[in-house]
Protein backbone atom coordinates (compact mmCIF):
# COMPACT_ATOMS: atom_id res chain seq x y z
CA UNK A 1 0.00 0.00 0.00
CA UNK A 2 1.08 3.49 -0.75
CA UNK A 3 -0.26 6.36 1.34
CA UNK A 4 0.17 10.06 0.76
CA UNK A 5 -0.55 11.62 4.15
CA UNK A 6 -1.22 15.33 4.41
CA UNK A 7 -1.67 17.20 7.67
CA UNK A 8 -4.66 19.46 7.10
CA UNK A 9 -6.60 22.16 8.87
CA UNK A 10 -9.58 21.16 6.72
CA UNK A 11 -10.38 18.80 3.86
CA UNK A 12 -13.43 17.62 1.97
CA UNK A 13 -14.50 15.40 -0.90
CA UNK A 14 -17.39 15.90 -3.32
CA UNK A 15 -18.94 13.37 -5.66
CA UNK A 16 -21.27 14.65 -8.40
CA UNK A 17 -21.25 18.05 -6.71
CA UNK A 18 -22.46 16.65 -3.37
CA UNK A 19 -20.38 16.57 -0.20
CA UNK A 20 -19.40 13.01 0.67
CA UNK A 21 -17.17 13.77 3.65
CA UNK A 22 -15.27 16.55 5.36
CA UNK A 23 -12.94 17.03 8.29
CA UNK A 24 -11.27 19.83 10.18
CA UNK A 25 -7.85 19.28 11.82
CA UNK A 26 -6.42 15.90 10.92
CA UNK A 27 -5.04 13.86 8.05
CA UNK A 28 -6.21 13.63 4.46
CA UNK A 29 -4.89 10.33 3.14
CA UNK A 30 -4.70 9.15 -0.45
CA UNK A 31 -4.45 5.35 -0.41
CA UNK A 32 -3.19 3.23 -3.30
CA UNK A 33 -3.73 -0.50 -2.97
CA UNK A 34 -1.39 -2.81 -4.86
CA UNK A 35 -1.79 -6.38 -6.07
CA UNK A 36 0.41 -7.78 -3.31
CA UNK A 37 -1.20 -5.91 -0.41
CA UNK A 38 -2.92 -7.76 2.41
CA UNK A 39 -4.13 -7.57 6.02
CA UNK A 40 -0.55 -7.26 7.31
CA UNK A 41 -0.13 -4.06 5.28
CA UNK A 42 -3.38 -2.69 6.71
CA UNK A 43 -2.29 -3.36 10.30
CA UNK A 44 1.17 -1.88 9.86
CA UNK A 45 0.00 1.20 7.95
CA UNK A 46 -3.00 1.95 10.17
CA UNK A 47 -0.77 1.83 13.27
CA UNK A 48 1.70 4.14 11.58
CA UNK A 49 -1.04 6.59 10.57
CA UNK A 50 -2.74 7.00 13.96
CA UNK A 51 0.57 7.19 15.86
CA UNK A 52 2.62 9.33 13.45
CA UNK A 53 3.86 12.30 15.48
CA UNK A 54 3.40 15.18 13.03
CA UNK A 55 1.22 17.60 15.01
CA UNK A 56 2.77 20.46 16.99
CA UNK A 57 3.01 20.42 20.77
CA UNK A 58 3.03 23.49 23.05
CA UNK A 59 6.68 24.13 22.07
CA UNK A 60 5.75 24.09 18.36
CA UNK A 61 7.62 20.79 17.81
CA UNK A 62 6.07 18.00 15.76
CA UNK A 63 5.62 15.69 18.70
CA UNK A 64 1.92 14.80 18.84
CA UNK A 65 -0.04 12.11 17.02
CA UNK A 66 -3.49 12.21 15.46
CA UNK A 67 -4.80 10.48 18.59
CA UNK A 68 -3.12 13.08 20.84
CA UNK A 69 -4.87 15.99 19.10
CA UNK A 70 -8.19 14.15 18.62
CA UNK A 71 -7.81 14.74 14.88
CA UNK A 72 -9.89 13.33 12.06
CA UNK A 73 -9.15 11.32 8.93
CA UNK A 74 -10.42 11.72 5.38
CA UNK A 75 -9.44 8.56 3.45
CA UNK A 76 -9.55 8.55 -0.35
CA UNK A 77 -8.78 5.51 -2.52
CA UNK A 78 -6.41 6.36 -5.37
CA UNK A 79 -5.10 3.58 -7.61
CA UNK A 80 -2.98 6.09 -9.59
CA UNK A 81 -0.42 6.06 -6.76
CA UNK A 82 0.75 2.79 -8.31
CA UNK A 83 1.47 4.43 -11.68
CA UNK A 84 4.59 3.17 -13.41
CA UNK A 85 6.07 5.95 -15.54
CA UNK A 86 9.40 4.33 -16.47
CA UNK A 87 8.47 3.60 -20.07
CA UNK A 88 6.81 6.06 -22.43
CA UNK A 89 4.51 8.91 -21.45
CA UNK A 90 1.35 6.98 -20.62
CA UNK A 91 1.43 5.61 -17.06
CA UNK A 92 0.85 1.91 -16.53
CA UNK A 93 -1.29 0.84 -13.58
CA UNK A 94 -0.51 -2.87 -13.76
CA UNK A 95 0.76 -2.92 -10.14
CA UNK A 96 -2.51 -1.52 -8.79
CA UNK A 97 -4.94 -4.08 -7.39
CA UNK A 98 -8.05 -4.79 -9.43
CA UNK A 99 -11.29 -3.47 -7.90
CA UNK A 100 -12.46 -6.92 -6.73
CA UNK A 101 -9.27 -7.19 -4.63
CA UNK A 102 -8.85 -3.52 -3.70
CA UNK A 103 -12.38 -2.73 -2.50
CA UNK A 104 -12.43 -5.26 0.37
CA UNK A 105 -8.97 -4.08 1.48
CA UNK A 106 -10.10 -0.43 1.33
CA UNK A 107 -13.20 -1.26 3.41
CA UNK A 108 -11.04 -3.14 5.91
CA UNK A 109 -8.68 -0.16 6.15
CA UNK A 110 -11.66 2.11 6.92
CA UNK A 111 -12.86 -0.18 9.73
CA UNK A 112 -9.33 -0.63 11.10
CA UNK A 113 -8.62 3.12 11.20
CA UNK A 114 -11.98 3.74 12.90
CA UNK A 115 -11.19 1.13 15.55
CA UNK A 116 -7.67 2.45 16.20
CA UNK A 117 -8.82 6.09 16.23
CA UNK A 118 -11.90 5.34 18.32
CA UNK A 119 -14.31 7.26 16.08
CA UNK A 120 -15.71 7.30 12.54
CA UNK A 121 -13.58 8.58 9.68
CA UNK A 122 -14.66 10.43 6.53
CA UNK A 123 -14.13 8.74 3.17
CA UNK A 124 -14.51 9.14 -0.51
CA UNK A 125 -16.30 6.54 -2.60
CA UNK A 126 -14.24 3.72 -4.08
CA UNK A 127 -14.01 4.07 -7.86
CA UNK A 128 -15.92 7.36 -8.04
CA UNK A 129 -14.82 10.55 -9.79
CA UNK A 130 -14.09 12.72 -6.75
CA UNK A 131 -13.19 16.35 -6.20
CA UNK A 132 -10.92 16.62 -3.16
CA UNK A 133 -10.18 19.93 -1.45
CA UNK A 134 -7.74 20.55 1.37
CA UNK A 135 -5.79 23.15 3.25
CA UNK A 136 -2.41 21.54 3.86
CA UNK A 137 -1.20 22.63 7.30
CA UNK A 138 2.53 23.34 7.32
CA UNK A 139 2.68 22.09 4.61
CA UNK A 140 3.27 18.59 5.91
CA UNK A 141 3.08 15.77 3.36
CA UNK A 142 4.47 12.29 3.98
CA UNK A 143 4.70 9.32 1.63
CA UNK A 144 4.58 5.82 3.13
CA UNK A 145 4.94 2.59 1.15
CA UNK A 146 4.31 -0.60 3.13
CA UNK A 147 6.75 -2.43 0.84
CA UNK A 148 9.57 -0.19 2.14
CA UNK A 149 9.26 -0.77 5.90
CA UNK A 150 13.00 -0.99 6.51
Amino acid sequence: MIAVIQRVSESSVKIDGESNGSIQQGLMILLGIGQEDNQEDIEWLSNKIVNLRIFSDEDDKMNLSLKDVNGDILLISQFTLHANTKKGNRPSYIEAAKPEQALPLYETMIRTLQEKLGKPIATGEFGADMKVSLVNDGPVTILIDTKNKK
